[in-house]
């Protein structure tokens, strides 16, 4: 989750909401990493996901589902701010969460 995070977030620095429209890679390639995210969401226990509740475990796996699942009916809009906003917090948690130092 942190690497797919990771990549999505530095995929998306130095670009803008309508270079997401317009260059396809970019869109796929920040697509796919939130699938992967929510993929291995998915693949934590429940146990654990309970205990670490302040990560949003089911909207990445939702998320995950959205993209597997009704991949023409994708919100660009959505997909940005997940990116650009949502995935830096979720980065810091994840390493406090792994014990790696912030960047």
């Amino acid at each position: 989750m942190l690497d797919a995070a990771t990549e999505a977030v530095s995929f998306a620095s130095g670009r803008s909401r309508d270079d997401l429209d317009t260059d396809r890679m970019l869109f796929h390639s920040i697509v796919r990493n939130l699938g992967i995210i929510g993929g291995a969401a998915s693949q934590v226990s429940r146990e654990f996901r309970a205990r670490e509740s302040g990560l949003p475990w089911a909207d990445a796996i939702g998320m995950r589902n959205r993209v597997i699942h009704a991949y023409y009916d994708i919100d660009h809009d959505i997909v940005w701010h997940t990116t650009t906003q949502d995935f830096p917090a979720l980065i810091s948690e994840l390493r406090n969460l792994l014990g790696e130092p912030g960047q």
